[in-house]
């Protein structure tokens, strides 16, 4: 049995997916295995996946749904076969730096006290990086009504038996995109908790593509979370007005240029770094 089982959904990115796959072949860790499972891609994602399967059948567990499915349904079928004792998660088209997993494992052997650890990420596009993110070292409860999400999702490892008392991700298509901060509050309302590490162990590809994923039923998915996570949290009723602001937010956000849009996500990546 792998000490670390890491779990990747796959779709539409051949293009990046070898690049994803080697940065984990070339971790300082060995004791893992990876699962991937292909949402229905329409490219050569399936294909690429499985010669790499062919080429490491030891170390590799290739999935695929008959249809797309959502990342959320799609990380689940990979937790159903997953037998490590930790439970990493890596993008198709990001890039694990090499010590990330023996960093991150180490971490949660050395604080039994903790269930989650997770990593700053940063982001880099055809030009190279151009920033990074700054989250919280120690989350609570309360930094979920301003700082959501409050651990980066692809770069994190979870226990394995705290994954499973919670359920899994949970598969309602309201919960798209944001499968992560809804899991984040079921983990802390369950009582686990989480750190975040000071130093990035983890590159998330944040270009023109990435940025075209915003959407106003996005944002009305990213409500319906909060919503619903503030009750578990059993929030007093003022405070749900955050989730419309942050709304409103984005709405404006998701209506404006392009090049406007990428400008001021640096500045908030700036202003992050100085807080």
């Amino acid at each position: 049995m792998p000490k670390i089982s890491i779990i990747m959904g796959i779709y539409n990115c051949a293009e990046t997916l070898p690049e994803a796959i080697d940065s984990i072949l070339t971790q300082t860790f060995s004791d893992w295995q990876l699962i991937l499972c292909d949402d229905g891609s329409k490219d050569n994602t399936y294909g690429i996946a499985k010669e790499y399967q062919e080429r490491f059948p030891e170390k590799i567990l290739l999935l695929q749904n008959e249809q797309n499915m959502g990342l959320n349904h799609t990380l689940n079928r990979c937790l159903q076969v997953a037998s490590g004792e930790y439970v990493a998660r890596m993008d198709g088209d990001d890039i694990s730096l090499p010590t990330r997993l023996e960093k991150e494992a180490a971490f949660l052997d050395a604080h039994p006290e903790y269930a989650i650890v997770s990593t700053p990420m940063i982001f880099f596009d055809e030009h190279g990086d151009w920033g990074r993110s700054y989250p919280i070292e120690e989350p609570t409860k309360r930094d979920f009504i301003k700082h959501s999400p409050v651990h980066c999702h692809a770069p994190c490892m979870i226990r394995r038996e705290a994954y499973l008392a919670v359920g899994g991700y949970t598969e309602d298509r309201r919960m798209l995109r944001f499968e992560d901060v809804n899991l984040w509050y079921k983990l802390y309302a369950k009582g686990y908790a989480g750190y975040n590490l000071d130093e990035p162990l983890y590159k998330m590809r944040d270009d023109h593509a990435a940025a075209s994923r915003r959407s106003l039923k996005s944002r009305m998915n990213a409500a319906h979370v909060m919503r619903d996570g503030f009750s578990l949290f059993h929030f007093p009723r003022y405070l749900y007005g955050y989730i419309y602001i942050d709304l409103a937010k984005h709405f404006v956000k998701s209506i404006m240029p392009e090049k406007l849009y990428v400008l001021l996500h640096k500045r908030s990546m700036e202003r992050k770094k100085q807080r």
